[in-house]
């Protein structure tokens, strides 16, 4: 059991540095500020989120920590649940705050928000 939990956690970490490698080339590649949010929200819940829960399974794992990987474990995991949290929501409040400046938008933008207005 503890050599599966090991190598799903082991998985998981390398997903996650996947993860931040696809969002820092988003944040290079993409046109504007809004699609350049959006790599930053895949970087941090993709990289920072899944290898935290992988931490959290490579230290329930890991019969050498002894008593000490339960609270690693938890640690880990209330850590991931905080960010999985608050990360999104500072995303929506840097978007929406970009979209009431008047941000200069990219060229191909279609904003529902626009419409609306009366």
């Amino acid at each position: 059991m503890s050599t599966v939990l090991f190598a799903l956690g082991s998985a998981m970490i390398l997903i996650g540095g996947l993860c931040d490698l696809f969002g820092a080339i988003g944040l290079l590649r993409f046109p504007n500020f809004f699609l350049r949010l959006h790599a930053a929200t895949v970087g941090t819940i993709g990289g920072a989120v899944v290898p935290l829960f992988g931490v959290s399974l490579v230290a329930l794992g890991s019969d050498f920590l002894g008593s000490m990987r339960y609270p690693i474990a938890g640690a880990s995991a209330i850590t991931a649940i905080i960010v999985l949290l608050v990360a999104p929501a500072g995303s929506h409040i840097l978007a929406y705050a970009a979209h009431k400046a008047k941000l200069i938008k990219w060229k191909k933008v279609c904003d529902h928000l626009e419409a609306k207005k009366p």
